[in-house]
């Protein structure tokens, strides 16, 4: 699907069907944009664009890094959004020439429909132009970052509050969920961040230089999510040391508490064997309260071993 838009001074921002009917017309800069394109309007990036065949090549197979191509008549750029469903990166392919914009995407765009709704909502057509949709695109491409990343936040603080009474098993298991998310978006924010500083330093794009103040802005978003994702991932490190050593401390203390009965059994086994072999000759055997002083032998023992382990901190 392809939308198409030309400004002049004359009409105004108009709307048309095809692309042929932007030859033989002035306009003071007009934008196309191949939405989920069939090979017969991909065609139109050479037969009617004329674009260079490497930017070609690079729009028709998708997962290119974030980039900024020059070339003689136009410059070529690669963005990425992210899928707030999959975070499956989506790729958004830009031409920028002398009064012209055109956009291409192999996916639906809600961020290409914010671009147009702000060309078509604007005020003021004079201000517009092929490098303010360059800026909206980035700043909607950006600026969704946000939600997701504030989502995963939110995902990570119940984890750490364990508000939903979950095991230490399934706490870990959404947590390194959550580690792997961070690390996929970090994946889509660095190479955009490295993108947008090339931009603010071009000495190609005299649209960028006159509103430098504003990609600039998109910069320092752009700083803000990899500085959010750096620290996400920071605290779910944290949460996944504090439960390995809460796991560590309650392994510890129940080995605690079976070597203490053990050590405490160990000996009162041993009077039990000694007294349970079948022999004749046990003198111990004929004693008239030699049953009840063992007893009383074997509860001393646990009573005095208990109150030496107690003295030690080992109940505490």
């Amino acid at each position: 699907m392809l939308r198409i838009y030309g400004s002049s001074k004359k009409y105004g921002i108009e709307k048309f069907d095809r692309v042929e009917e932007l030859a033989g017309r002035s306009f003071d800069w007009y934008w196309v944009d191949f939405g989920s394109p069939s090979e017969e309007e991909a065609q139109y990036l050479d037969t009617f664009f004329q674009f260079h065949p490497l930017a070609i090549e690079d729009c028709l197979h998708e997962l290119q890094r974030p980039k900024l191509d020059y070339y003689d008549d136009h410059t070529f750029f690669v963005f990425h959004s992210i899928d707030p469903d999959t975070l499956k990166k989506r790729e958004k392919n830009l031409f920028l020439g002398d009064g012209y914009v055109v956009t291409y995407h192999k996916e639906p765009s809600k961020e290409i429909d914010a671009v147009e709704a702000a060309i078509k909502n604007a005020k003021n057509i004079e201000e517009l132009d092929e490098f303010f949709v360059l800026y909206e695109l980035l700043d909607q491409v950006v600026d969704r970052y946000f939600p997701i990343v504030y989502e995963i936040e939110d995902h990570i603080n119940q984890i750490e509050d364990n508000t939903r009474d979950l095991s230490m098993e399934q706490l870990l298991d959404e947590l390194f969920d959550r580690r792997g998310e961070l690390l996929r978006i970090r994946q889509t924010v660095h190479p955009m961040r490295d993108l947008l500083y090339r931009i603010l330093n071009t000495h190609h794009l005299d649209g960028v230089r006159e509103r430098r103040e504003y990609f600039a802005d998109i910069y320092d978003h752009l700083l803000k999510v990899a500085e959010m994702v750096a620290s996400n991932r920071e605290m779910t490190q944290d949460i996944r040391d504090s439960y390995l050593s809460l796991n560590s401390h309650q392994t510890n203390r129940t080995m605690q508490i079976l070597t203490v009965i053990s050590v405490i059994f160990m000996p009162l086994t041993f009077i039990v064997g000694v007294y349970g072999m079948n022999f004749v000759n046990m003198p111990e055997l004929e004693t008239q309260y030699g049953y009840f002083l063992v007893w009383f032998i074997m509860i001393g023992m646990v009573v005095s071993m208990y109150l030496w382990f107690k003295s030690k901190g080992w109940f505490d």
